[in-house]
C-alpha cells in the first residue's frame, strides 16, 4: 500500500526521494510527500494526488541537505488530504509511516492531555508526538524511538528525521516491510526493493522490532532488545520489473502469496477480542438503525459477486437476517423491491464498476441503507455509499482477482459478527470464539501456501483438458463458482462451477475419463453428500481433483488428486479453499504460457455497462 525512501549520502537528496517514489507509484497512493534538510531545518512538501502535483510544487525549490524521507500514503485513518499526507512533523521530530496503529484513540487523548495539539486525522502523527515527548524528557533520538515505541500497539515502517540532527535518519520495523540499501558512501531506506535498485544491488531485510541509525559514516543496527547487532548485506540480482514483482513470475502469483499479509491488515485494528466484536471507523450502524433492517441486498459483479454468495451464507448464519445476493448488472432490471428496511451492500475491488455503482444508486433512489465494501479509498462507490469499509488488500496489479477477493471475505465475515453481536443473537463468548479462528486464519494461509508446488504437479498432469467441471454445496459452493472463473480468465479452458447436488440435473452427462473434476469436500452439514457426487463422477470415470479436510485426507483414496487444507469452521473454510484453486489456476495458466497479469479481452476495472 503506502511507500516509503529514506537516503543518507551526497547526491541531491529530493531528486533521489521523487525517483523512488516513482517507481513505487505500482503500489497505489492517494497523496505524496518529502521532507528535507536545508539550511539545518527540516522543509516539508507534500500533496494530495499524483506525484506530479507534488513534483510541480517543489520543481524550483533546491534543498542543500544531504538527508531525506519520501512517502505515498494510500489513506487508513483520515481522508486523503494534503494535512493527511506525509510527512508528519510534532516538535523537532518528522517522519513517515506504514502500518496500522491499533491504540491510536487512547494514546491521542493521552497526549491531548498533555496539551498536545494534532493538525492530521493521521494515526501516525501521534507517533511524533510520542517521540517528541521523550526528547522534551532529555532522552536522545534513538532511545526516544525506542522508549515512544514500546507504547505503540500495531504495525510499523518508520523513517525518522530529528531536527538538529541533520545528518542522520533512524528506521524502525515491526510487521511491516522496510529495506536498507548500501551504496557507496550512500545509504537508503524503503518499504520495497524498487526505489532503491537503480542506485544498489546489496540490501539489509529489517526484522521486527529492529532499529536502523543511518549516518554518512555507517549503518547501525539494533535488535528488539536495544543491543546492537551485525546482519551480512544480501546481493540482489533482479531487473527493475522483477523488483516490482518482488522476485515473482507474475504480479498475480506475488499478490496469491500476499493474501496472509493482506488478510492481517483488514482485519487489523478491527477486533475487540476481549469483547468478541468488531469494531469499524465511521459506520454507525448501532442496534437501534439495525433492528429497522428487514433485509439485506448484497451485490457485486463477477469475483465480487462470487464473495457476496458467501456473505449470504455468513450473514444469515450469524445474523438471522434474510440476504438476497444479486449480481450488479441483473439488479436494477428486475424492478427491485426496496425501502427504508434494506441495508444494500455494494462490493467491488475498484469501486468504479458501472454496474454496480447503478445498483448502488437505485438502492438510494429506493430509500435503502447503502454500505460499500472496496479497496480504493474515495473511489465512486465509497463516496456514494452511506458507509464504507476498506479492505486493506493494497494495490492488486493482476487483472484476475486474488488478495481483493479473499479481504472481501473477510469484511464479509466481520460485518455478520459485528451485527450479530449488536443485534444480540451472538453472545460475548461466541464473539470471542469466532475472532479466534479469525486470528488463526493468516498462519493456516501460509501452510496452504505450501503446497504450491503439490499444486504445480496435478497442473501440469491436467495441462491438456479441454473442460472442467468443479463441485461444492453450501457455502463452498460459491467457491467453485470462483475456482472455475480463474481457471477460464487466464488459462482460456472452459470450467463450470456447479452446486454438487444439481450435478445429477445436467452436467453430469459430460462426465467421462477426459473430463478432471474438482470436488470441494470439507467437512460441513452437507460432507457425507459431497461424498456421494464424488461416487458418482468415479462410477463415470471422472478424473477428482479432491479438496478435503487434514483429518480426512486418509479416508479418500478413491480420489485421483489429493488437496487437503487445515481442519477449520465451515464459515472460514471458503478462504483457505481458495488458495489451492487459485494457484492451480496460475500453474495450468502459466504452463500453457498464456499472458497471467493481463488475459485477453479482460480489464481490471469494468466501468462501463
Amino acid at each position: 500500500m503506502c511507500g516509503i525512501v529514506g537516503y543518507v549520502g551526497s547526491r541531491k537528496t529530493a531528486e533521489v526521494l521523487m525517483d523512488g517514489l516513482k517507481r513505487l507509484e505500482y503500489r497505489g497512493y492517494d497523496s505524496a510527500g518529502i521532507a528535507v534538510f536545508h539550511q539545518g531545518k527540516i522543509e516539508i512538501r507534500r500533496r494530495v494526488g499524483k506525484l506530479t502535483h507534488l513534483e510541480e510544487l517543489i520543481k524550483r525549490e533546491t534543498f542543500d541537505g544531504v538527508v531525506g524521507i519520501g512517502h505515498t500514503r494510500w489513506a487508513t485513518h483520515g481522508r486523503p488530504s494534503d494535512e493527511n499526507a506525509h510527512p508528519h512533523k510534532a516538535g523537532r521530530v518528522v517522519l513517515i509511516h506504514n502500518g496500522i496503529i491499533e491504540n491510536h484513540l487512547p494514546l491521542r487523548e493521552a497526549l491531548k492531555r498533555k496539551g498536545r495539539t494534532f493538525t492530521s486525522e493521521t494515526d501516525t502523527e501521534i507517533i511524533c508526538h510520542l517521540i517528541d515527548e521523550f526528547l522534551e524528557e532529555g532522552c536522545g533520538p534513538l532511545e526516544a524511538v525506542q522508549t515512544a515505541l514500546e507504547k505503540v500497539r500495531g504495525s510499523y515502517a518508520l523513517g525518522i528525521l530529528f531536527e538538529g540532527n541533520e545528518k542522520s535518519l533512524i528506521a524502525a520495523r515491526k510487521e511491516s516491510p522496510l529495506v536498507i540499501g548500501l551504496g557507496e558512501g550512500e545509504y537508503f531506506i524503503a518499504s520495497d526493493i524498487p526505489p532503491i535498485l537503480p542506485y544498489t544491488r546489496d540490501f539489509i531485510f529489517m526484522e521486527d522490532g529492529e532499529l536502523a541509525y543511518l549516518s554518512p559514516e555507517g549503518i547501525h543496527l539494533y535488535d528488539a532488545t536495544g543491543h546492537e547487532i551485525f546482519k551480512e548485506p544480501k546481493r540482489i540480482n533482479w531487473s527493475p520489473l522483477m523488483a516490482e514483482k518482488g522476485g515473482f513470475k507474475h504480479f498475480m502469483l506475488k499478490e496469491i502469496f500476499e493474501q496472509p499479509r493482506a488478510v492481517i491488515d483488514t482485519i487489523r485494528g478491527r477486533l475487540l477480542e476481549e469483547k468478541g466484536d468488531v469494531l469499524f471507523e465511521g459506520i454507525h450502524l448501532e442496534a437501534s438503525v439495525l433492528k429497522t433492517i428487514r433485509r439485506i441486498c448484497l451485490i457485486a459483479c463477477g469475483t465480487s459477486y462470487h464473495a457476496a454468495l458467501v456473505g449470504k451464507f455468513l450473514i444469515e448464519g450469524l445474523c438471522r437476517i434474510p440476504v438476497e445476493a444479486d449480481i450488479g448488472s441483473e439488479f436494477r432490471y428486475r424492478n427491485p423491491i426496496l425501502g427504508k428496511d434494506t441495508l444494500l451492500i455494494a462490493i467491488s475491488q475498484s469501486g468504479e464498476t458501472a454496474d454496480t455503482l447503478a445498483a448502488l444508486r437505485e438502492g438510494k433512489r429506493q430509500g435503502a441503507i447503502t454500505l460499500a465494501i472496496c479497496n480504493v479509498v474515495e473511489s465512486s462507490l465509497a463516496r456514494e455509499s452511506d458507509h464504507v469499509i476498506y479492505t486493506y488488500a493494497g494495490p492488486e496489479i493482476g487483472v484476475a482477482s486474488t488478495k481483493t477477493f479473499v479481504t472481501q471475505l473477510v469484511i464479509l465475515f466481520l460485518i455478520a459478527l459485528r451485527m450479530g453481536r449488536e443485534l444480540g443473537v451472538l453472545s460475548q463468548q461466541e464473539g470471542r470464539r469466532w475472532i479466534e479462528e479469525l486470528v488463526k486464519l493468516p498462519h493456516l494461509m501460509e501452510e496452504m501456501l505450501k503446497s504450491s508446488k503439490q499444486v504445480f504437479e496435478i497442473a501440469r498432469k491436467y495441462l491438456s483438458a479441454r473442460d472442467f467441471l468443479y463441485l461444492g454445496r453450501g457455502i463452498n459452493y460459491p467457491i467453485a463458482l470462483e475456482g472455475a472463473l480463474k481457471l477460464k480468465e487466464i488459462s482460456y479452458i472452459h470450467a463450470e462451477g456447479y452446486p454438487a447436488g444439481e450435478m445429477k440435473h445436467g452436467p453430469i452427462a459430460l462426465i467421462d475419463r477426459e473430463m478432471p473434476v474438482v470436488v470441494l469436500a470439507t467437512r460441513n452439514d452437507v460432507y457425507e453428500k459431497v461424498l456421494a457426487n464424488i461416487e458418482e463422477v468415479k462410477a463415470r470415470e471422472g478424473k477428482v481433483i479432491a479438496l478435503v479436510s487434514e483429518s480426512d485426507r486418509f479416508h479418500m483414496k478413491a480420489v485421483d488428486d489429493l488437496l487437503s487444507i487445515p481442519d477449520v469452521d465451515p464459515f472460514l473454510a471458503p478462504i483457505l479453499l481458495t488458495i489451492p484453486l487459485q494457484l492451480m489456476a496460475y500453474h495450468i495458466a502459466d504452463l500453457k504460457g498464456t499472458d497471467v497479469d493481463q488475459p485477453r479481452n479482460l480489464a481490471k476495472s469494468v466501468t462501463v455497462e
